[in-house]
């Protein structure tokens, strides 16, 4: 199987999706390329653990990507090997009461990993400039004192909530959080291919929804959106990665692989020292237990 680079899936510079391939070929059989995967997340794992013993670093990890695009299946694949105690996963949904009476950013915010755990958003704190945007009228129910209308849903509005998912993301950077952030890339011929799949086996049933083909309608309008989303918030502290997903293998292993690279680029994560009485006594401890 072919080495990849990493870099090649960052977003550093203005990127237009429709010139962004939705496929990748890694040069290997799926079962090959499953073995891969199995290996990097092992590695992730066992670094997991270095993570939460080292405890100063938070890990969040946000994916984003259009019905279907693999997300559930993603995050089951790429973190199985994780000690459950130090991964919690987030599923954003459609606010709540209590959440829609808090800023668009406060239920993220709460729901952030502690240092030392690694933290899945599941959707993030970009759909609320994604599903916003494409439906603007959902903005009146947050109940915003300086707008009134959907007129007051314009670009300005748009540029100041852009510039405070920045400001959002460069604060816990600074404190101490690790930052990835990945669109799933889907073609639209595999999400209609997908949702066939889903409503040809009776099994996949419960995940369909008449609302996913009206949204599918609004696929061009998401896919701008997408795109500006991404051009405009991709920083060198929080960047965002393209990760091709028509091909569910295939994107597993990128994402696993984009992470433990860049984690073990973190020279400073290791596991503590024991204090140096304890350390100069393991002997004794173990002649204690055996002893026994």
């Amino acid at each position: 199987m072919e080495n990849i680079n990493i870099n090649q899936f960052k977003v550093n510079e203005s990127i237009q999706l429709k010139n962004v391939a939705t496929t990748f070929d890694l040069g290997a059989r799926k079962k090959a390329i499953e073995k891969e995967l199995e290996e990097v997340r092992e590695k992730l794992g066992d670094f997991q653990n270095t993570i939460y013993a080292h405890g100063k670093y938070a890990i969040l990890i946000c994916i984003q990507g259009m019905d279907t695009a693999g997300k559930d299946s993603m995050i089951r694949e790429v973190f199985k090997d994780f000690n459950t105690r130090g991964i919690v996963v987030h599923s954003f949904k459609v606010p709540t009461e209590l959440e829609l009476n808090h800023d668009y950013l406060w239920r993220h915010y709460i729901a952030l990993p502690a240092r030392g755990k690694f933290g899945v958003f599941n959707r993030t704190h970009y759909e609320n400039v994604l599903v916003t945007r494409v439906h603007p009228g959902y903005i009146l129910g947050e109940s915003l004192p300086d707008v009134k209308s959907i007129d007051d849903v314009n670009d300005a509005f748009w540029t100041k909530r852009f510039r405070q998912i920045n400001d959002f993301e460069k604060h816990i950077v600074e404190n101490g959080t690790i930052i990835f952030k990945f669109f799933l890339h889907l073609s639209k011929e595999e999400q209609k291919n997908r949702l066939l799949r889903r409503l040809n086996r009776t099994e996949k049933h419960w995940k369909f929804s008449p609302g996913d083909l009206k949204e599918r309608k609004l696929w061009d309008s998401y896919q701008e959106c997408y795109e500006d989303a991404i051009n405009r918030t991709s920083k060198s502290h929080a960047p965002w990665y393209t990760i091709p997903a028509d091909d569910k293998p295939t994107a597993r292993y990128i994402v696993a692989r984009i992470l433990y690279d860049t984690l073990i680029q973190y020279k400073d994560i290791v596991e503590p020292e024991l204090e140096a009485d304890i350390k100069k006594n393991i002997g004794d401890y173990i002649k204690q237990l055996e002893n026994e």
